[in-house]
């Protein structure tokens, strides 16, 4: 390849495109919107032109190739950023959709690259960048204004997780565009009384059978569903429905694709230089070398980005565990120690940390959570205090003691008591999120449904007694599409979700009972304004193995208490409850109700509670509590 000849200064231009401060940040690991300076970047006007920008520190010559130039290397060529290992240059004739990509040459070769900063990728299987605009015309101002009090301690969370492609499809089978759905997500959720939608990876990847999370578009949506105009409009009108939208984000591996990051300038720039960090073992995928200072800047460009330009409200961060382990995976002997002989990855805390505290200060109310799996401490404590700085954490252990529990036979769930009971030992820890995410339905685990033991009908039953538990308690809530049907099929995200069980009265059933708990968390203070505070959830009954009954009490910050009662055999139960204050108590949910299917075994609207007192509380009443079920009542705690 014959080495370009920088291009020349039209108007007055200066080859210097990339500016001495961009230069500086990037390369010192602290540029926290590097898509505003590199990438490639349309030129305002009538002129038919772009800015190029791109790091390839060991290139000797770095080209731009499109549809206009033949795709010919060494026509449109970049020039060298000072020290900085960035290329730039203006490339002229060329306009919103074009495609194109680097071409890189360098000692160790010559190789064709996608833009890693590129705002828009032509549809897989093409692998070309294109040239794009952000210019959406945004109509949530007054949504981000209040977004820190709607994502607040003291506010509701309750997520939906969707993945786009097979939530829902067009009667031909193909997939809703973004602007489709986010039409049918705003009425679907609404409805079902979420908060917030959270999507699977969206950042653009080869592979759909991926999901999203062998990612190669760091700063692309998919073009399988639309522009990115799309996905900012589907983020616009969840917002003018009420409903926030978090994104899944994946800084912890990437796809090893050879149009995309990897081997990006002939040598290991993004991934570890080191053969044995370099690959993730489970994922087949390369692993950022997150000692790097630009790699760090990448990513938390990225990071930021996604809230920047679409307006997201909030980031839940994918495989945290596998970043904070040198070992994670790793056979022993196949790992090196860090400088104190520890297996943590400094270099993967440190970015961490840092892009935390850049996506908190930079976009006040936002959310970041973590799905990490281990017992890493404080996950969700802030930087400052030597936490990570995660805004939530997802329970992972509550999900697992939770399913294998109700995976039991009723019979056996007596021996096994502790599942139900060991969260509260650490609840109060972290700042955490309760999910029946994706992962729970797929590889062989069947649906949620189909985990439970019994008939269809005690199926069904077990189900709401999982979601009206995962309400009641203290946490954030998320489940994954489908939850709600209770689907019978494992999710498959080659076809849309079973939509005509809500035909049928005991699908619909689990649906409204959804809805309901839903209602129930947002109405009542008691149930999500403490939902973050060990002090606002005490135990009633915690020593009932035989009689497989769990009772509890969540108060809030207005004096309102809900007490929850649960009954995990199929034998109905006639028990007296502790409660903190005498009075009226309104059973306000209750899954055993007919009009969700259940059997219809209540307490006739509430109980007046009086005397004894009972299980340590002042006043108490006779409860039913009705087979494979929970119940839950509202009254004055103080």
């Amino acid at each position: 390849m014959t080495p370009p000849t920088p291009p020349p200064a039209a108007g007055g231009e200066h080859t210097e495109l990339v500016g001495e401060l961009d230069r500086y940040l990037f390369n010192e690991g602290r540029h926290r919107r590097l898509y505003d300076c590199l990438g490639g970047h349309l030129l305002d006007g009538a002129r038919a032109a772009a800015r190029f920008a791109v790091w390839a520190p060991d290139a000797t010559a770095v080209s731009v190739v499109h549809d206009h130039n033949g795709w010919r290397a060494g026509v449109d060529g970049l020039a060298p950023q000072a020290s900085s290992g960035i290329w730039a240059g203006i490339v002229e004739g060329v306009g919103a959709g074009t495609r194109y990509k680097y071409a890189i040459d360098s000692p160790h070769g010559a190789r064709d690259k996608a833009d890693p900063f590129a705002f828009a990728s032509e549809p897989p299987p093409g692998t070309a960048s294109v040239l794009t605009r952000l210019d959406h015309e945004w109509h949530d101002a007054s949504w981000v204004e209040r977004r820190s009090e709607i994502q607040g301690d003291r506010s509701p969370l309750s997520v939906y997780e969707v993945h786009l492609g097979s939530w829902k499809r067009r009667a031909d089978g193909s997939s809703l565009t973004y602007a489709q759905a986010g039409v049918e997500l705003a009425e679907h959720v609404t409805r079902m009384g979420f908060t917030h939608v959270e999507l699977l990876p969206v950042m653009e990847h080869p592979f759909y059978g991926s999901w999203g999370y062998q990612t190669t578009g760091f700063f692309a949506p998919t073009a399988r569903f639309g522009p990115p105009d799309g996905l900012m409009t589907l983020v616009d009108t969840l917002h003018a429905a009420g409903v926030g939208v978090l994104l899944d984000w994946v800084p912890s591996h990437f796809a090893t694709d050879a149009y995309a990051l990897g081997d990006f300038d002939g040598t290991r720039l993004y991934e570890h230089a080191d053969p044995a960090r370099a690959v993730h073992p489970d994922w087949g995928s390369y692993v950022f070398n997150y000692g790097r200072h630009e790699v760090r800047s990448f990513l938390t460009s990225s990071a930021c980005f996604w809230l920047d330009r679409y307006h997201a409200d909030g980031l839940r961060v994918d495989a945290v565990a596998s970043m904070l382990y040198l070992d994670y995976s790793r056979d022993e002997g196949a790992w090196t120690p860090n400088r104190f002989g520890g297996r943590e990855d400094l270099d993967a805390i440190t970015f961490l940390r840092e892009m935390n505290d850049a996506v908190h200060e930079e976009f006040p109310g936002v959310l970041t959570i973590a799905e990490e799996s281990t017992a890493w401490p404080g996950v969700t404590r802030p930087t400052s205090g030597g936490g990570l700085g995660f805004s939530l954490k997802w329970d992972m252990g509550w999900m697992h003691d939770t399913l294998a529990h109700l995976r039991r036979d009723p019979a056996h769930r007596r021996f096994h008591y502790d599942e139900l009971t060991f969260r509260a030992l650490y609840a109060g820890s972290e700042r955490y999120l309760l999910p029946l995410s994706h992962d729970e339905v797929v590889h062989g685990k069947g649906s949620l449904a189909t985990k439970m033991p019994g008939d269809d009908w005690q199926r069904r039953a077990n189900l709401r007694l999982l979601y009206g538990y995962q309400w009641l308690l203290p946490g954030r809530k998320l489940l994954f599409m489908g939850g709600e049907l209770a689907t019978w099929k494992e999710w498959d995200h080659e076809s849309q979700l079973e939509w005509p069980l809500l035909e049928h009265p005991a699908h619909a059933g689990v649906a409204r009972f959804v809805a309901d708990c839903n209602r129930c968390y947002r109405t009542h203070e008691a149930l999500h304004g403490r939902d973050l505070d060990a002090a606002g959830f005490s135990w009633i009954v915690a020593n009932a193995p035989e009689d497989g009954v769990l009772a509890w009490l969540r108060v809030g910050h207005t004096g309102e208490g809900v007490v929850a009662v649960a009954n995990f055999t199929p034998v109905p139960r006639t028990r007296r409850i502790g409660v903190p204050l005498a009075g009226w108590w309104r059973e306000i949910l209750n899954s055993d109700a007919e009009l969700y299917g259940g059997s219809g075994i209540g307490n006739l609207g509430g109980r007046e509670a009086t005397g004894p007192g009972w299980d340590g509380q002042e006043a108490s009443f006779e409860c039913e509590i009705p087979p494979l079920a929970i119940v839950a009542f509202a009254g004055r705690a103080w």
